[in-house]
């Protein structure tokens, strides 16, 4: 027990020797962080000749007055697994710009925190644990918690996970998969990836279970049993609990050279009718990654350097794709546009993606949204997600951000959280605002940020640069996901780390842009999936935009559909019935006073295919050798394009008929001729005639 709580006191603290400087945060937005949160948290411990990971998730309620209250966390790092379940308590201020300070009571021990507040009420935040070259290193997130999903029955469903990090020698590695919860602690239906060190392999699932341990706070354990590459090996996580479709998960084993300490998430998947499939992936995606180059022995704490990239990755729904990208690589800026790629989309949700010579693996959480890493020693890792519709400009970027340095991966990576406006002007625009950052030397507060920034929508929709002439981040350069999201890459930090800017006050006001169905054509009985798009962020509280359907037979809608704080669109599920023909409904979407309207066509289902329905001899009976009848084969519809063949037979060679008879498309009979030989009794022959797997008989009577 001395052990772990040194260790988290050494890495989860802030120890402050001098006055940290132009923090002005009087408590007058205390009331933005208020109610039950989960957090995670990731860096790097150690000093610039040697570092080791370090992770930390946990929970804790604020009062809106500025207390915490209900506090835990459980933290690792090498050399002692993790600890168990820490309880603090803590206070906190939040200032007129929306930047935060916290202060926590952990055990005896004290540690602070600087953070920055966004639209919907969660929290970016970094630690300013360095100090005289040493300490720790990271940042992470907090985010409102749904207390009623606290238990082991609501975290059922379909699930995509991803997590990386670093093993005892600053070996990476990273994880991606998905599987089905059944509600009552088995994880069913199993699949995913590793990139051990450099080597991708599938990991083969021999069992998979969870737990919700503590319902107070939202604690829980997943463990996967798995070979890879003919290996045993079983990782056991503990978690926390944002809602039943979000989950904070971090590797809880003692960190070793075979067992990597991983740090990431768990998101509910949203699985289309019939599964995952290329149509899953259709259009812009912004995809952001962050891993470690193995060019050198500039990095600290073990070899390489970090590596930071992002770009707009484009899928046409029939598995090819382009890539155009930019990555601060081995310490340079590095480019490409329009990259041809190929992808394929199992019903899973597992994607392989080929570009060039690079190979990377998705597991798809939703349409166009995915955990993503390459199979290279770099080990890259991140997310994609969906780039809004319409053109994005400079325009676009307009309001108050809040930003910071994602998931440090080497004790180098400068990190920082802050507040930035910017004000949209075209041809170049400029942002402000103030920012907090945890450099090795110490932290330093409230410094002043200053930038130009250009966005365009062409070539490559979103994609701009910003000019950093104070503050943290020199050249960068911009992808924009969303007016209200945009991701960063500086390409001269020689440290850098993917930076993500989140709307931190919406605009006064926004309008409904537009609703869309995808797809647009369904067969009766099936579902499509809607979207609603506004023109800017949703203000605090949400856009709840009210839906309807002109033909509620046909296809139902829900009654609303909320666009979340800080977001810029939602989607719903339309649902559909048979229908006897083709049926176009519209589906309307209204908010403050504006309505948009789109088609979604119904079509019947396709008849099943036709059959032989009977087959006829006239006459019935002949005199042999003098007469011969005529056989008529009937379908029990239209025969389809390119005509059938009915394939005939004879019992009796006193009867003979052509091997096959032809009905051409869109017919439903045909006749063929029975020829007769002169027979010295009275007999019979079964006349068959047989298509699709069935067969029809008649008998013809030959005379003497």
């Amino acid at each position: 027990m001395r052990k772990l709580y040194a260790l988290l006191i050494v890495c989860f603290s802030i120890i402050f020797s001098s006055t940290v400087r132009g923090q002005t945060n009087t408590g007058v937005n205390d009331a933005e962080l208020k109610g039950d949160y989960a957090f995670t948290f990731n860096g790097m411990s150690g000093n610039a000749t040697i570092s080791s990971a370090f992770a930390a998730v946990g929970r804790f309620t604020a009062d809106g007055a500025g207390n915490l209250t209900n506090g835990e966390l459980v933290s690792n790092t090498v050399g002692a697994g993790a600890t168990s379940p820490r309880s603090f308590t803590g206070t906190y201020a939040i200032g007129a710009d929306h930047r935060g300070v916290m202060d926590l009571n952990i055990s005896g021990g004290t540690a602070k925190l600087a953070f920055a507040m966004m639209a919907n009420g969660s929290a970016q935040f970094i630690e300013f644990d360095a100090s005289g070259g040493s300490g720790t290193i990271g940042s992470g997130t907090m985010e409102k918690a749904d207390a009623t999903a606290f238990s082991t029955a609501r975290i059922a469903g379909d699930y995509a996970f991803g997590a990386a990090g670093f093993d005892n020698t600053t070996n990476r590695a990273a994880i991606a998969g998905r599987f089905t919860s059944n509600g009552t602690g088995t994880l069913n239906n199993a699949a995913g990836d590793v990139n051990a060190y450099g080597t991708d392999y599938t990991m083969n699932f021999t069992s998979a279970n969870y737990t919700v341990s503590d319902a107070s706070t939202g604690r829980g354990t997943i463990t996967l049993a798995f070979t890879f590459g003919g290996t045993p090996d079983t990782m056991n996580f503990v978690f926390y609990i944002v809602n039943s479709a979000r989950l904070f998960i971090m590797e809880s084993d003692a960190v070793t050279t075979a067992t990597p300490l991983l740090n990431g998430a768990l998101l509910q998947q949203q699985v289309p009718a019939g599964g995952f499939s290329n149509a899953s992936l259709n259009g812009n995606m912004v995809l952001y990654l962050t891993g470690r180059s193995t060019c050198g022995t500039g990095g600290t704490g073990g070899s390489g350097v970090p590596k930071a990239g992002a770009g707009v990755l484009t899928a046409n729904g029939s598995g090819a794709l382009s890539l155009t990208w930019d990555e601060s690589y081995c310490h340079a800026p590095n480019s490409f546009t329009n990259a041809a790629g190929t992808y394929s989309v199992a019903a899973s949700g597992r994607t392989p993606i080929t570009i060039g010579g690079n190979i990377l693996v998705a597991y798809l959480v939703s349409l166009n949204q995915a955990f993503v890493f390459d199979f290279d020693a770099n080990v890259f890792f991140g997310f994609c997600e969906p780039q809004a519709s319409g053109s994005l400009s400079n325009s676009s970027l307009k309001g108050t951000y809040a930003g910071y340095a994602t998931n440090p991966v080497d004790f180098g990576v400068v990190v920082f959280s802050g507040e930035f406006t910017a004000d949209g002007a075209s041809p170049t625009g400029n942002m402000t605002g103030t920012e907090d950052i945890g450099a090795p030397n110490g932290p330093v507060s409230g410094t002043a940020f200053k930038a130009t920034y250009s966005v365009s929508p062409s070539p490559t929709n979103g994609r701009g640069t910003m000019t950093v002439t104070s503050g943290t981040g020199g050249n960068a350069v911009i992808y924009m996901i969303s007016p209200s999201k945009f991701v960063a890459v500086s390409l001269n930090d020689p440290s850098p780390a993917v930076l993500d800017f989140e709307l931190s006050s919406a605009p006064a006001s926004v309008s409904l842009s537009s609703i869309s169905m995808n797809p647009p054509s369904v067969t009766g009985g099936n579902s499509s999936i809607g979207t609603v798009t506004l023109d800017g962020a949703a203000p605090t509280g949400g856009a709840q935009v009210t839906l309807s359907s002109n033909n509620t037979a046909a296809a139902r809608v829900p009654s609303s559909v909320t666009v979340a704080a800080g977001a810029t669109s939602a989607t719903f599920t339309v649902s559909t019935s048979a229908v006897a023909a083709s049926t176009t409904v519209t589906i309307s979407a209204a908010y403050s006073g504006v309505t948009k309207s789109a088609s979604l066509t119904v079509t019947p289902a396709p008849p099943p295919p036709a059959t032989l329905r009977s087959l006829t001899l006239s006459p019935s009976s002949v005199v042999g050798g003098r007469e011969s009848s005529t056989g008529t084969v009937t379908l029990t519809g239209p025969a389809p394009a390119g005509g059938v063949q009915v394939f005939l037979s004879s019992s009796n060679d006193a009867a003979s008929v052509p091997s096959t008879v032809f009905i051409p498309a869109g017919a439903s009979s045909a006749a063929f001729t029975v020829s007769t030989s002169i027979v010295l009794i009275s007999t019979s022959s079964n006349i068959s005639a047989t298509y699709n797997g069935t067969t029809r008989t008649a008998t013809l009577g030959i005379l003497l």
